[in-house]
């Protein structure tokens, strides 16, 4: 005898209401339950400089992960560097996170260069693609020009182990504490993740690469893979640290999801490119000047505050001088005041002087992505000096031209004679009646011509 449908359960002969009752609460309950989701590897793209944009994104996802499905975080990178404080960003979020994490230098011909270096030592696991290279991690403001007081590193591999030694060593205090601070830090994260703390020296030191293979024999990587589930296949089983802890990987058949960057970390990108920040800075400055100087405007001071906040924003998140900033904000002040002073440019020179200085200062990183273009300094430049010869050329024009208002106004100006007494009577000017004297008697209708003025009495003389 077959089994009746479901819903028709409840009228089998025999069966009790209560039976069937539980019945149909066991099974509203089985159809409520969500399937279970596949845990997942979660892939990160980091292509290109690493910034203040790439770290907000980084650090936003790994924070994410515990509450998700990730079982793996994959950093799937390709870049030359970066600034170091978003590097340490990064390195402190990847050796807190609860979640395994996994640098893969892809796709074939990517590199791991200077700060990319750091955060694949830092991982749970460091993988390379093959026709990848890794390396290359001197300080980037140091980078391999002659230094101050000293002489030029030279190119890893070249001269005698001696002579590398002394080309290693910067000659300068500053340049050698920074060249030590490199080198003590990623040594501490070769230990560690039980990686050759010895290359990961002379990579800081003498700015040396390796590619993939060699990379590999030496202890810099772990594995080496064609692509992501050619990545978790290989690792599957091992045993890595992940936030001091020993723990084992089970990444065989996870679902690999990427999450690109997201409309925020383009928007981070976007303000924190030095030349729009700084041109974002000067457009809040002389949006405030001109709100102030025309109040009621409202679109100048709006758009001139906005900007001013958004540019501050910016600059707080990249590495800049503040006495640059000072110098430009002070140029632009100075030539403000040579607007209003009238100095006959005296002013308005220092302030184009320190508006230039300020600029050039501003920025001091040689990170090529985070230094202030010179097409936008000669450009900027030029936009404010030009604004500042176009307001005093119109102050010279108008000092040149004759008074129309005020006390001056009146002299030389042409009047009637209304009614007049022996040598004192009333002349109309302007519309306007008023006393006035001469040398001679006048008669009414007599056109005058005003020679000077004695408070509210007028000298006329015939004109």
């Amino acid at each position: 005898m077959s089994m009746p449908p479901v819903r028709n359960w409840f009228n089998v002969p025999g069966l009790s209401r209560r039976c069937a009752a539980c019945i149909g609460l066991a099974l509203a309950v089985v159809t409520s339950v969500p399937p279970a989701k596949a845990e997942q590897a979660v892939v990160l793209e980091i292509d290109g400089v690493i910034g203040p944009a790439i770290a907000d994104y980084v650090l936003r996802e790994l924070r994410a992960a515990p509450a998700g499905e990730a079982r793996i975080v994959v950093l799937r990178m390709n870049t030359p560097g970066g600034l170091d404080t978003s590097m340490r960003t990064i390195i402190a979020a990847i050796l807190a996170s609860p979640v395994p994490v996994v640098t893969y230098v892809a796709p074939n011909g990517a590199r791991a260069a200077s700060a990319g270096t750091y955060i694949a030592y830092a991982s749970a696991v460091a993988a390379m693609a093959p026709g990848t290279n890794i390396g290359a991690a001197t300080p980037v403001r140091l980078g391999t020009s002659p230094l101050p007081g000293g002489t030029p590193q030279q190119p890893a591999g070249q001269g005698s182990g001696e002579e590398k030694g002394k080309a290693a060593e910067p000659a300068d205090a500053e340049s050698r504490k920074a060249i030590n601070d490199a080198v003590a830090f990623i040594r501490g994260l070769a230990e560690l993740n039980g990686r050759n703390a010895e290359w990961a020296a002379e990579a800081v030191r003498s700015a040396a690469s390796l590619p993939a293979s060699e990379a590999l024999k030496l202890n810099v990587i772990d594995v080496i893979a064609d692509d992501i589930p050619d990545l978790l296949r290989q690792i599957d089983g091992r045993t890595v640290k992940v936030a001091g802890q020993p723990r084992r990987l089970a990444s065989a058949g996870l679902d690999t999801v990427v999450v690109a960057p997201d409309w925020r970390t383009e928007l981070l990108a976007v303000i924190t490119n030095p030349n729009i920040a700084f041109l974002l800075m000067l457009i809040g400055v002389y949006g405030l000047i001109f709100e102030f100087l025309n109040p009621g405007a409202v679109a100048p001071g709006l758009i001139g505050a906005i900007s001013l906040l958004v540019a501050f924003y910016a600059l707080n998140l990249l590495p800049i001088s503040y006495a640059g900033v000072a110098l430009v904000l002070l140029g632009v002040g100075l030539m403000v005041a040579e607007a209003h002073i009238g100095a006959f440019g005296v002013i308005g020179v220092g302030g184009i002087v320190a508006f230039l200085v300020g600029a050039i200062m501003m920025f001091p990183s040689r990170v090529p992505e985070f230094a202030l273009s010179p097409v936008v300094l000669v450009v900027a430049a030029a936009l404010t000096a030009g604004l500042f010869l176009l307001v005093l050329a119109m102050l010279l024009r108008s000092r040149r031209r004759a008074v129309i208002t005020g006390r001056e106004a009146l002299l030389g100006a042409e009047a009637e004679v209304v009614s007049w007494g022996a040598d004192e009577g009333r002349v109309r000017i302007a519309g306007e009646i008023w006393r006035a004297h001469a040398a001679a008697p006048l008669q009414p209708g007599t056109r005058v011509r005003v020679a000077g003025r004695d408070g509210l009495v007028l000298r006329v003389e015939p004109a």
